[in-house]
């Protein structure tokens, strides 16, 4: 019997080679999908995610954990469709205009994977426009903004504003170094989230 401790561990560790070889044993010996997603592979970016938060581990230990994570996705998602696991909520992340920051974003990202998400990346630089847009084309239930300037927080009110105006009733979240909880009051964000492993939770509650 594959080992999903094991996986869960393989994943905390960042060991790529180990997650993808129990996941495809996983899969070879008909595990369900769900199972490998929720005692694996979930189990082990949740732990990742608590010690996160609380200052155990850092940025790298989670980009190494997320990238294992996402090599054994790539051969569980086909699995996870045909047995129509549905994700946990859909999402959607961009940095806004004028700014070119990603690398909380693509945390943000990683970790909302994590949890079982489906998540659309819009990449940087991204204008009010383009995420009205996006967000009717993917249907997501949780918009991401994310700022790491003071001189682009502007573009986060604008991006609300456009997303409000095109009738779209998804729940949007900020988040990045300058914003604080006062600033997401201010212009109309239904959540705030310091860091990433928060940013999971707020998702989880605004679903």
């Amino acid at each position: 019997m594959a080992d999903l401790k094991a996986l869960s561990e393989a994943v905390i560790k960042g060991d790529q080679k180990t997650a993808v070889e129990i996941t495809q044993a996983a899969i070879d010996e008909q595990m369900a999908p769900a199972e490998i997603l929720e005692e694996g592979l979930i189990c082990g970016m949740n732990y990742i995610g608590a010690r996160f938060k609380a200052n155990e581990v850092y940025i790298p230990e989670v980009l190494i954990a997320a990238r294992a994570m996402k090599m054994a996705m790539e051969i569980l998602e086909p699995k996870l469709a045909e047995a129509g696991v549905k994700p946990l909520g859909k999402a959607m992340v961009g940095t806004v205009k004028g700014d070119l920051h990603d690398i909380g974003k693509n945390l943000v990202i990683m970790m909302l994977k994590g949890a079982g998400f489906d998540v659309t990346d819009l990449g940087v630089d991204v204008s009010p426009e383009t995420f009205a847009e996006k967000a009717k084309e993917c249907g997501a239930q949780i918009i991401g903004l994310s700022a790491l300037l003071t001189t682009t927080m502007p573009a986060m009110e604008s991006a609300i504003k456009g997303i409000r105006e095109s009738g779209i009733t998804a729940k949007v979240m900020i988040g990045g170094a300058p914003i604080t909880q006062a600033y997401a009051d201010k212009i109309g964000a239904d959540g705030y989230a310091p860091d990433a492993a928060t940013a999971v939770d707020i998702a989880k509650t605004l679903l």
